[in-house]
């Protein structure tokens, strides 16, 4: 009962939020409002030539894009990657409107809830950022939903846990098109999922990659650790052959770069042990063992 108490505060609070909000754009009159050489294009350049090349021009500013964790070490990384996307399309396109970030229950307990310090990290201000909870995907996929007919948002991200069974093409697809239709970019973060098909434009696979060093001016910082690197491989565009990329996100600037030399090889991982490695000195042997006590009967004798 305290469980459904409290979903429903939760509830309608998010929608005296997007009440608000609504009320605040049909004063201002800006909720349509883009920049025309972004709306024009329907793409947002993430400002590394190369990579905006192979995807035609950037990220798409509508419909389902989705970013693909696929261990559960990964999951912070994509998380990272998504708060860099959603800083970029609210600073770029909708700086006046908050992002709602939807967090499936079972997501948000294997990798943790969003922190202000972290936001702030990021360059998304604690105050931007609408959180929701759902218990089950059925009400996230809902949430989700009435969040796009609102077009109160700059931006939506759904994050789920792996692949629910509930959450195919079919639901993926009707997602798509509200998204278009809001003409708003919705990114869903899938923790520890495989590929399946879906109505997604775009999908990343989303790892963490080694940071280089510190930048003061020209010079590199030695012993620091520089801004956040992401591997990210493209393995669904327009472009039939997948790509891999390391890039840095600058939160100062708001912008991605390419990885600097500084940074380890981009085929290089930020955690390159993923098991513990082996001792040095060999393996460990056995423990000794204690007095033996034998049992009569115990074992059969050899005829």
């Amino acid at each position: 009962m305290a469980n459904a108490a409290l979903a429903k505060a939760n509830l309608h609070a998010l929608r005296q939020v997007v009440a608000a909000i609504e009320e605040g754009r049909q004063h201002t009159g800006k909720l349509d409002e883009q920049p025309a050489a972004h709306a024009a294009a329907g793409r947002l350049a993430l400002g590394i030539e190369a990579f905006d090349g192979r995807l035609e021009g950037g990220l798409p500013i509508t419909g389902l894009c989705e970013l693909r964790a696929a261990l559960t070490m990964d999951a912070g990384a994509a998380t990272g990657f998504a708060l860099a996307l959603s800083s970029l399309v609210q600073e770029r396109l909708r700086p006046e409107r908050p992002i709602l970030w939807i967090s499936e229950r079972e997501a948000g307990r294997e990798a943790g809830l969003a922190h202000a310090a972290g936001l702030v990290s990021f360059g998304i201000s604690p105050s931007s950022l609408i959180t929701a909870h759902p218990r089950r995907i059925e009400e996230a996929l809902w949430v989700a939903e009435s969040a796009l007919q609102t077009e109160a948002f700059s931006a939506v991200v759904l994050e789920v846990r792996g692949n629910p069974a509930k959450f195919g093409l079919t639901e993926s697809r009707r997602l798509h098109l509200k998204a278009r239709e809001a003409r708003l970019p919705l990114l869903l973060l899938r923790q520890a999922g495989e590929e399946e098909a879906s109505s997604a434009q775009l999908r990343f696979c989303v790892e963490a990659a080694p940071a280089g060093l510190r930048r003061i001016g020209r010079y590199s910082a030695p012993g620091t650790i520089g801004h956040p690197a992401f591997r990210i491989t493209v393995e669904k565009s327009r472009n039939p052959a997948p790509f891999a990329f390391v890039m840095e996100w600058n939160a100062d600037d708001r912008q991605f770069y390419a990885a600097g030399q500084d940074a380890i090889h981009a085929s290089g991982a930020a955690h390159p042990h993923r098991s513990p490695a082996a001792p040095a000195d060999g393996p460990d042997r056995a423990d000794p063992m204690g007095r033996v006590l034998a049992f009569n009967g115990a074992f059969s004798r050899a005829s």
